[in-house]
């Protein structure tokens, strides 16, 4: 597995960088045959360190976690631990993913865009033909990236979801293959929207 390890004004030590590789690969090893990368961010807030995990760990599988604490070493720990109690959470069903992922219909791609608002003062542009989405007051496009939709079960995708730690994910229905989401609700229960119950 292809390990990056860095630091927003953080110097880290290679006995920091060592601790991470062991730590992760003995995660990784205990659910999957072989994770692809993972990229692992220390920064520092006020007086404390906070430790961002991002895990590819195959296929349209996804894992974050985040952890902060006194020193990089516990913040460290502390977002491995979240991503490790989700993998016992969901072990069965990374698993079955696992053994699955190559007989699936291959996803969907798609765009993602982080929009940012735009001031009141600043008047957006309707139409720049740029291909960009008009987004109306949020019309400043300040991130683009790929995205997948991939052919899950709802339950899958509760588990990819809560896997990447993501609020919302959208996914083709395997059942009925319609254009479903997922989301976390404010009141901590999952959302489900099903596009094949308005036909």
């Amino acid at each position: 597995m292809q390990i990056t390890v860095s630091g927003k004004q953080v110097d880290l030590s290679d006995a920091l960088r060592v601790h991470v590789a062991n730590q992760l690969d003995t995660i990784t090893n205990k659910y999957f045959d072989h994770a692809l990368e993972a990229n692992v961010t220390f920064s520092r807030a006020r007086s404390f360190f906070t430790c961002d995990i991002n895990v590819h760990a195959g296929r349209g599988l996804t894992l974050r976690g985040e952890g902060e604490a006194a020193d990089a070493h516990a913040a460290f720990d502390d977002a491995a631990e979240h991503i490790a109690k989700r993998l016992r959470r969901y072990r069965r069903r990374v698993n079955d993913h696992a053994r699955e992922s190559a007989t699936r219909d291959r996803p969907e791609t798609a765009r993602q865009y982080v929009l940012q608002e735009v001031s009141e003062q600043a008047e957006a542009p309707k139409g720049n033909g740029s291909g960009e989405p008009d987004a109306g007051p949020y019309a400043a496009v300040v991130a683009e990236t790929p995205a997948e939709i991939a052919f899950l079960s709802v339950s899958e995708a509760v588990m990819r979801m809560d896997l990447a730690d993501q609020p919302v994910l959208m996914f083709r229905n395997s059942a009925n293959r319609a254009l479903n989401v997922v989301y976390r609700r404010s009141d901590g229960n999952i959302g489900w929207i099903d596009s094949s119950a308005a036909s």
